[in-house]
């Protein structure tokens, strides 16, 4: 064996003996300085976190060594295990409102790439195939792909609506029922989906009329009341008979009338129901003419062409009932 080999195996030796002494090192610093943060530095006692005052104290002689720990747990509460996976933070809540439940991923439309430049025309054309491809494997069978249709009619007609955010998800689960109990031959998706989400609108205490319901529609109105009544009777849905009342908030927000003239229609409202005079009429045309005679009681300018296009009903609708709430109103104040 050559010097020159000796003096190599030599160095390879004390390096290695090097890094051995630097990683025991390095090893018994952290070892002392972990020692350290469990240790009191007064008297070297155990030291404990206290998580509901967010300190750290000693066992022994209750020195408080930190004062402002920081909680990385969540705010919330959870008393059993549904609550706690409801409650979890681990991406987009699921919703029904998508036919996936929002489970699956979407590829943006943006052809930028992380740092925000644009891609080149090659990667554009992949990115495209990719969209493309994901889509399809998003809607594989046409079960997903008639829920993808009537979903999206329903947040459609939803947002043309004004409803908020639980209707359409209440009309979602009644149109996911009706796929399954296998209503739909013989129907339209966008029937279904439009009675579907008449009866979400009703059950919420939030109605809105047939006529403002076909105006967003894509069916008539014949077909839509004839699918609402079939899906709520075999679905056994339960929905109250709408409430006069339930229109008049939004009556009188449409005309921009007052407080004043709000709660005078309700009381007429109300006279008409001690009465029983409102049974067996539209609900929609007793809330408009209610709106429309307490306009006139409280002084207020509005004409019943106004309330007409508001209510989407007719004059003559107005008129006759107006003149049927105020006299039973004059009867119940005798």
């Amino acid at each position: 064996m050559t010097d020159s080999t000796i003096r190599t195996h030599t160095d390879e030796r004390r390096a290695n003996e090097t890094e051995t002494e630097r990683k025991k090192k390095t090893e018994t610093e952290a070892t002392r300085s972990s020692d350290e943060r469990e240790r009191c530095p007064e008297c070297g006692g155990n030291v404990l976190s206290d998580a509901e005052h967010g300190e750290t104290v000693c066992d022994d002689c209750g020195l408080v060594i930190d004062d402002a720990e920081i909680d990385r747990g969540p705010e919330w509460r959870a008393f059993d295990s549904a609550e706690k996976d409801e409650k979890s933070r681990v991406g987009a809540p699921t919703t029904n409102m998508m036919h996936d439940q929002g489970l699956s991923t979407n590829i943006g439309w943006q052809d930028k790439d992380a740092y925000g430049k644009a891609l080149s025309s090659r990667q554009r054309q992949k990115m495209q195939r990719l969209r493309t491809w994901n889509e399809r494997f998003r809607t594989r069978d046409s079960k997903e792909r008639n829920l993808k249709q009537a979903l999206g009619e329903i947040d459609r007609m939803a947002s043309a609506l004004g409803l908020p955010e639980n209707v359409r998800e209440t009309a979602s689960v009644i149109y996911r029922r009706a796929l399954e109990e296998d209503l739909l031959p013989g129907r339209s998706i966008e029937g279904v989906a439009t009675a579907s989400l008449y009866a979400a609108a009703r059950q919420a205490g939030t109605p809105r009329s047939l006529d403002e319901i076909t105006a967003v529609s894509r069916v008539e109105k014949d077909e839509i009341a004839r699918t609402y009544r079939y899906v709520i009777r075999e679905l056994g849905l339960e929905v109250k008979p709408a409430d006069p009342e339930s229109y008049v908030p939004r009556f009188a927000s449409d005309l921009d009338l007052s407080d004043e003239t709000e709660r005078r229609a309700r009381r007429l409202l109300k006279s008409a129901k001690e009465q029983e005079i409102h049974s067996g009429k539209s609900p929609v045309g007793l809330a408009a003419a209610a709106v429309y005679a307490a306009a006139l009681l409280t002084n207020e300018k509005v004409t019943q062409n106004e309330v007409s296009g508001v209510a989407s009903i007719s004059e003559v609708t107005i008129r006759n009932r107006y003149h049927e709430l105020l006299e039973a109103e004059e009867r119940a104040s005798v």
